[in-house]
C-alpha cells in the first residue's frame, strides 16, 4: 500500500463560489417575491408561523436560509448556527448544484435523479420547491427557464415584466 499515493478531491472554488453568488441571489430574491407575488405569499401564508428552510450544498458548500417570522418572509443568510431548520433541502454535491444553478438542470429532475434531497415534511418540500420554481422565472429569460421548471407559466404582461423589475430591484436592495 505504500506504493500508492492518496489523492484528495479538489475544492472547487469556482464553482463553490458561483453557487455561493447564485444562492444569496435567490434568497433575497424568495424574499422579495413573498411581497409582490400572490402565489408565492399563499405558499407562505401556507406554512406555520417560525417556518425556516435552508439549501445546502453537500458536504460543505455553501446555503441559502429563509424563514417566515410574524407573517413576513426573510432571507437569514448562510450561517446554519443557532438556528432551527424545519425543512433541509440539500444537494448532493458541488457538481450536482452546478448542474441545477446553470439550469442545465430542473429542480424536478434533481429531485427525481436524488441529486436534491429533503429532510422534513413533505408538503413542506412541496411548496419550497413551488416557490423556487416561481422565483426561477421571475429571475431567469424565458429560454433558460423553460429548462429550469418543470412547466413555465402563461403569466400576463404585468405580472412577467414588471413583476420581474420589481423582483430584481427588491433583491438588490435588499427589502
Amino acid at each position: 500500500m505504500k506504493d500508492f499515493k492518496e489523492i484528495k478531491a479538489g475544492s472547487k472554488p469556482v464553482q463553490k463560489l458561483y453557487v455561493a453568488v447564485m444562492l444569496w441571489f435567490v434568497g433575497r430574491a424568495i424574499q422579495a417575491a413573498a411581497r409582490i407575488d400572490d402565489d408565492v405569499r399563499k405558499e407562505f401564508a401556507a406554512l406555520p408561523e417560525g417556518f425556516t428552510f435552508s439549501l445546502t450544498v453537500e458536504p460543505n458548500g455553501p446555503a441559502m436560509i429563509v424563514g417566515k417570522a410574524d407573517g413576513r418572509v426573510k432571507y437569514l443568510g448562510w450561517n446554519p448556527e443557532g438556528k432551527k431548520i424545519d425543512l433541509k433541502l440539500r444537494v448532493k454535491g458541488i457538481e450536482q448544484a452546478m448542474l441545477m444553478f446553470t439550469f442545465q438542470e430542473s429542480t424536478a429532475m434533481a429531485n427525481a435523479r436524488v441529486r436534491l434531497v429533503a429532510d422534513g415534511e413533505v408538503p413542506f418540500a412541496l411548496a419550497v420547491i413551488r416557490v423556487l420554481d416561481i422565483v426561477e422565472v421571475y429571475l431567469l429569460p424565458k429560454l433558460i427557464a423553460q429548462l429550469a421548471v418543470k412547466r413555465y407559466p402563461a403569466w400576463n404582461f404585468q405580472r412577467k415584466y414588471v413583476g420581474r423589475a420589481r423582483v430584481y430591484l427588491r433583491s438588490l436592495l435588499g427589502y
